[in-house]
């Protein structure tokens, strides 16, 4: 059976998108309650996976994961798409006119502004996981309360939905990334995208020679982000996805390009994830 870190509980979207990507194969999902508890305990444990979510097509990407994968030097062996859909959930039996708070990420409260508007009158409290507001509010017994979560957190602990899909916009989807120890890491069959982080000299064009080399290689640039460094004003990090067809090309372009970069590491070389869960209304 495989172990699968994730960040927060069952019923959350990382063990959602857990379940999903290893559909075929029984799994074992170790909570998490933060991204770096997530990244420690693979780079500890070569026989644990993990699961991180990486990139939202609403908030972008989430660069301290970015930095996580390189300082634990773990290595991305695939991806994950999964749509995000909220719920409005409560405890069995429970109306929504006796609901006075509801309790959730802040993120899930931004992403449901629309439906929250038709509720003025009820109580809007920030919590640490959608899921784990889902079993708070059934371990406590609290009938007066509703969270937003995954339908699936309502399933796992006995809530009651009371509206499915409220979220605003239904073409908002969250890229996870598989990671796995460096150590037991083996080349991925049938990788088609990979990703690079490297610091360039304070000169002019550097980033610009860097880019023509991907070009002329026929390297598609799916993402490009520069985080600032710490301690080195005006310097960056560039993280950057890459789709190639040809191998031997894609290999190619990484030997021109390193001797014009600093610090460059190969993050992963994997199979591009297709985009499940396509119910969009």
């Amino acid at each position: 059976m495989k172990r699968v870190a994730i960040q927060g509980i069952g019923g959350c979207n990382h063990y959602i998108a857990a379940k999903n990507y290893f559909s075929n194969e029984e799994i074992e999902t170790i909570d998490c309650d933060t991204f770096k508890e997530l990244a420690v305990k693979v780079e500890r444990d070569p026989a644990l996976l993990g699961i991180m979510a990486i990139e939202n097509t609403i908030a972008g990407s989430l660069l301290q994961n970015y930095q996580l994968i390189r300082s634990c030097d773990l290595k991305i062996i695939g991806e994950y798409k999964l749509r995000i859909s909220h719920s409005l959930v409560v405890m069995p039996g429970i109306g929504i006119h006796q609901i006075r708070e509801i309790n959730s990420h802040p993120m899930a409260f931004m992403q449901c502004a629309d439906f929250l508007e038709t509720l003025p009158n009820v109580k809007m409290v920030e919590r640490d996981d959608t899921a784990g507001s889902a079993k708070w509010i059934k371990d406590n017994n609290l009938t007066d309360h509703a969270a937003i979560c995954p339908s699936v957190a309502a399933e796992l602990y006995g809530m009651e939905i009371l509206a499915d899909g409220i979220e605003t916009n239904k073409r908002n989807f969250t890229r996870f990334l598989i990671l796995e120890n460096k150590s037991v890491a083996k080349k991925v069959e049938d990788a088609n995208k990979s990703s690079l982080v490297f610091t360039l000299p304070h000169e002019t064009g550097s980033l610009s020679k860097v880019l023509t080399i991907l070009s002329f290689y026929g390297m598609n640039l799916s993402m490009i982000q520069s985080l600032p460094i710490v301690g080195h004003e005006w310097e960056y990090q560039f993280y950057i996805n890459v789709l190639f067809d040809d191998y031997k090309r894609y290999k190619q372009a990484i030997d021109a390009i390193v001797p014009l970069t600093k610090e460059f590491k190969i993050l992963g070389e994997y199979e591009e994830g297709g985009t499940k869960c396509l119910n969009i209304e």
